[in-house]
């Protein structure tokens, strides 16, 4: 699950940081940002709880917004929505063999009795789960997430300016979003998201 979670953020960053680029602010790829490799968008932190509690983040890509083409307001929008969508073509790419029949996963319990085809089948599974879970939740309109972002460049000025103010909020509110979700699952707004998100991806998949 690490090797997929860990492909996701850096598919992810890597995005944020090809969309800035191809809207004329190279602040990231001068950073050595436009890359794939994994080692470049792993934050510190982030990596230690990945592996020790199977939660973590990547380093975000820095952006100037001064710099992109399209403006401001737009140009942040769409570099913030890079990510991901990225995530979603990442995730049915990795399904395309499993929607074809290539191959089959295999339960989770009965992996150590799975064939080859069956492993490489769970992995690509998990891929796509992983990937589908990690765009949805950036597209959360909460700061510091892709979707406030992208909320306040759909938004006209004499609503995003104000929604802009609250921002200072949001990791606190995102913070107790993700306790409630460790605290009281069956009661948790992140939870009832992402069962809807995998309910409808294995609906795609199937």
């Amino acid at each position: 699950m690490t090797i997929a979670l860990v492909t996701g953020i850096a598919f992810h960053e890597f995005s944020h940081a090809w969309a800035a680029n191809e809207l004329g602010d190279d602040t990231a790829a001068r950073q050595g940002r436009l890359t794939l490799n994994p080692l470049a968008h792993l934050d510190p932190v982030g990596t230690v709880l990945l592996f020790v509690v199977g939660v973590g983040w990547g380093k975000p890509t820095p952006v100037n917004p001064y710099r992109l083409s399209s403006g401001i307001k737009r140009g942040n929008m769409l570099v913030a929505l890079a990510g991901p969508l990225s995530n979603f073509a990442f995730a049915l790419l990795a399904s395309f063999p499993l929607i074809l029949g290539w191959v089959e996963p295999i339960a989770f319990e009965d992996i150590e009795h799975a064939s080859g085809s069956q492993i490489f089948g769970t992995f690509l599974l998990l891929i796509g789960f992983l990937n589908v879970i990690l765009g949805v939740f950036n597209l959360i309109p909460i700061h510091p997430l892709d979707g406030f972002k992208v909320l306040l460049g759909v938004l006209p000025d004499e609503l995003s300016r104000p929604l802009s103010s609250l921002s200072r909020w949001g990791p606190a509110l995102l913070i107790g979003l993700i306790l409630i979700s460790f605290i009281a699952p069956d009661y948790s707004p992140l939870g009832w998201i992402f069962d809807g998100a995998a309910d409808l991806f294995l609906e795609v998949i199937t």
